[in-house]
């Protein structure tokens, strides 16, 4: 499939990835508004076990209860509004009580006890459990919305709907989680990772296994984008070595296990399907300046007890691809922020950034950038 044409389009004015009221604006209407991969099933191994998703001043508690169901729930006691888990993941039993009163929910999140509180008039449990977040599962990724009213996970990403079933990404587990802080805006990550025009340059290795103009996108608009490159040996993958950390998946046609697929999930997500694994980017805003990726690589249970099973050239490889990319990230980010800066035009290996910049400008409510810069 051709890559949609960028001619004529121009990357964001600086004031998009610099301005404090526009980066309010992106936590409001952006991340706070759409669905944000949070996890994935595999951190919820039985009853009891939790995980805490937080976003700015917001922290969720998705856990696993006694049935196998997955709840999610704000992360604060509906008393005084203390922190329940404060730490990052865990085993909890019986349920979740809080450190200051001994209030005490069930992993459904409805309040079993409240000491000293039956002689309250009118208090009713029934009206006091944990307070729900919108929870999403597909193919066992975990996805959170913290909108009060939520557009369904279905029609936020249909694009996902049907894909990837190959993978059998629910099966998973990840093997390794590195994480970055890296002082750019979370905007260029999306840049940076849905093209390969800067490849030759700055990823030679990468380059000599995934040449940059064996690509195609077969989705080019809406909030899930990408699509195939082509190997440069269809029994290989990516890896220090060129070669697979593990049989590829047992589902995968011959076309896809010459092939790794990559997709953004707008706003905080980069998937990479790749014949014998699965590597998860997860982007959040910490600032303005200051971006946290959490990069998760994942395998089949079977694959991980193969006897001398070695996931670390895969590890390895997009540890040290990770690292060049920031690096041009911090680049940019500092030539953006200059008041000379004029935005420039795309090339038509860049149609996907043009293509994230019109699911951004839509996401935020605005027809024309410059526009509306001029009536700030």
């Amino acid at each position: 499939m051709k890559q949609r044409t960028s001619f004529g389009q121009h990357t964001l004015p600086g004031e998009y990835f610099t301005s404090p009221e526009i980066f309010a604006e992106e936590r409001e209407r952006i991340f706070g508004r759409h669905w944000l991969l949070a996890g994935h099933v595999s951190q919820l191994p039985e009853p009891g076990s939790y995980f805490v998703f937080e976003l700015d001043r917001e922290s969720v508690v998705v856990m696993r209860d006694a049935a196998g169901r997955i709840h999610a729930h704000h992360n604060f006691c509906r008393h005084r509004g203390t922190r329940l888990c404060t730490e990052a993941q865990g085993q909890m039993k019986g349920g979740l009580q809080c450190s200051y009163h001994a209030w005490t929910y069930g992993f459904d999140g409805a309040l079993k006890a409240a000491p000293n509180m039956q002689d309250v008039p009118g208090f009713d449990r029934a009206k006091h459990g944990l307070k729900p977040a919108a929870l999403a599962e597909w193919r066992g990724f975990l996805f959170l919305n913290l909108a009060d009213d939520p557009l369904p996970f279905a029609d936020s990403l249909p694009a996902l709907q049907g894909k990837f079933e190959h993978w059998r990404v629910e099966e998973l587990r990840s093997v390794h989680q590195t994480v970055y802080e890296v002082e750019s805006n979370w905007k260029l990550f999306f840049h940076n990772y849905s093209e390969c025009y800067h490849c030759p340059n700055v990823h030679p290795h990468l380059n000599k296994l995934t040449p940059y103009r064996n690509t195609e996108n077969d989705l080019d608009e809406g909030p899930v984008l990408g699509g195939p490159m082509w190997m440069s040996n269809p029994e290989g993958s990516m890896t220090m070595h060129g070669g697979r950390c593990a049989a590829p998946f047992a589902d995968l046609t011959a076309a896809e296990r010459g092939r790794v697929f990559y997709y953004t999930l707008f706003p905080g997500a980069f998937l990479s399907f790749h014949p014998d694994y699965v590597l998860v980017h997860r982007a959040q805003p910490l600032a303005i300046d200051r971006t946290r990726i959490r990069c998760d690589w994942y395998f089949h249970p079977e694959a991980i007890a193969t006897p001398g099973f070695d996931p670390q050239p895969a590890i390895d490889f997009w540890d040290l691809t990770n690292r060049q990319d920031w690096q041009l990230c911090v680049d940019a980010y500092k030539g953006v922020s200059s008041r000379a800066w004029e935005p420039g035009p795309y090339a038509e290996l860049e149609s996907q950034l043009a293509a994230f910049d019109r699911q951004y400008l839509r996401a935020l409510g605005v027809e024309d950038p410059v526009a509306r810069l001029r009536r700030a």
